[in-house]
């Protein structure tokens, strides 16, 4: 297979673990014949500080016209208190709008030697597997109007889905719940939002399609606690912008770090891979990352754009047997008796057991 990869390291750790998810691309093409076009391209506070928006247009085209786009991360408090245009986030926001991809998909399991790896109790989390799939081109983070009033006084936004918005995440949701164990939950408030009484009104309209698949619908702050006190529950969690957002985030406190999470987002075109973490500015340079989100949103890049399941599977146990023999970045060290390694080290650990 010959494919076009676009790798946007952006800001923070950011070129850090992209840098690791391209040796495994890179390693993957080598080992199964394969050739990737790969080439790289500013985003974020790393165009910014070149004089360039947050999203240049060359690096706009390039996305357009690649397979697939893998990302590092976004955000630089050097530009926290500049406009909205001149904010890094307001790349990522473009570009997913540029590319079209509505649907979300945030895996967050608990992989075998990782159950005592985060604050919860081993026998609350072990075997957890949740897909959360949310909606990423609606609701608050894109509805209008918004903004600051001139007096700075007050400031809003406004949340808004449309029905076809909500069906066509929906349907996602009760595709993928259909390879699982066949059970969706739609995260709403529609006891209080009108958007989440839309919603709620759709999604169940959509599941009459899938009869094989159970629909349950939860508060988003039931759901909150739900993950965090019984997360073996759920199977598929399907959530709007804002909610999904939050809730992913707490996955990863169930799974043992931010840092093991990946995700893909899917939609008109190509599809945009990113580790779920931030650009931790503060660790940035340090070798301190955890490479395995974006090492994995790599191994989802070739599954989801690319078909290339039996690549994925390979990266996938490579991160199992690396973990399972117990190499730890920062993030993973829970006690004094486990040695920690730095980022390089632990893409290399992945490497090698991908090679052999």
């Amino acid at each position: 297979m010959q494919s076009s990869i676009v790798l946007l390291p952006g800001d923070g750790i950011g070129p850090e673990v992209v840098a690791a998810a391209e040796r495994v691309l890179r390693l993957v093409a080598d080992r199964f014949g394969h050739r990737f076009e790969i080439s790289s391209h500013p985003i974020g506070g790393a165009a910014l500080k070149s004089g360039l928006p947050p999203l240049p247009e060359a690096t706009r085209a390039a996305c357009q016209e690649a397979d697939a786009v893998l990302l590092g991360a976004v955000g630089d408090p050097a530009f926290d208190r500049g406009s909205s245009e001149g904010r890094p986030e307001t790349g990522l926001l473009q570009l997913r709008q540029a590319l079209g991809v509505f649907a979300n998909l945030r895996p967050a399991k608990v992989w075998p030697g990782m159950e005592d790896g985060g604050p919860f109790k081993p026998e609350l989390i072990t075997g957890v597997d949740l897909l959360i799939v949310r909606e990423l081109l609606g609701g608050i983070y894109f509805g209008e109007p918004r903004g600051i009033a001139k007096d700075r006084q007050s400031a809003f936004n406004t949340m808004r889905y449309s029905r076809p918005e909500v069906e066509r995440i929906a349907e996602v949701a009760f595709k993928a719940a259909q390879g699982r164990r066949k059970l969706v939950t739609s995260v709403d408030k529609a006891n209080v939002l009108e958007t989440s009484r839309l919603w709620r009104e759709v999604v169940g309209e959509v599941a009459i399609r899938y009869p094989d698949v159970e629909l349950r619908h939860q508060y988003v702050d039931s759901c909150a606690l739900l993950v965090a006190t019984n997360p073996k529950q759920f199977d598929v969690l399907l959530s709007g912008n804002l909610f999904g957002d939050i809730i992913s985030d707490e996955a990863g406190a169930v799974a043992g770090s931010l840092g093991l999470l990946p995700s893909a987002s899917l939609g008109d075109r190509g599809g945009l891979y990113e580790p779920v973490h931030g650009s931790a500015p503060t660790i940035a340079g340090q070798d301190i990352a955890n490479p395995i989100g974006a090492i994995a949103s790599g191994a989802m890049l070739l599954r989801h754009s690319l078909g290339l399941a039996a690549e994925a599977d390979a990266i996938d146990r490579a991160i199992g047997d690396t973990l399972v023999a117990g190499h730890r970045t920062a993030d993973l060290v829970v006690d004094e008796a486990q040695t920690q390694i730095g980022g390089a080290a632990m893409a290399q650990q992945v490497l090698d057991r991908l090679e052999s």
